[in-house]
């Protein structure tokens, strides 16, 4: 079993507010489980409207399948939301 992990910090910089920020978030979210079967999670900046840093999960047979998922993810992200920009991408690959 291997397990794919991506953690993002994203910037917001059109958001004016948290319930703002929550709905841009909380699309994501779905849209990532929807498409690709992860797990997503908002883990920091929980605070901040204009930064969100969120989690992707992936688990897998094998590690490469695990990684590949995620970096799927990430693209779709960068291509489903134009407000939306990755400033920091950390990615984790357990075995």
């Amino acid at each position: 079993m291997s397990v794919a992990l991506c953690t993002l910090t994203l910037r917001l910089p059109e958001n004016g507010s948290l319930k703002g920020k929550r709905q841009v978030i909380k699309s994501i979210q779905q849209r990532l489980h929807n498409r690709f079967n992860v797990s997503v999670a908002e883990v920091s900046h929980n605070d901040a409207w204009q930064l969100a840093g969120i989690a992707v999960c992936a688990v897998a047979n094998n590690a490469s399948h695990a990684s590949e998922v995620v970096s799927k993810a990430v693209e779709y992200i960068e291509q489903l939301r134009l407000d939306v920009e990755i400033i920091e991408e950390d990615n984790e690959l357990l075995d």
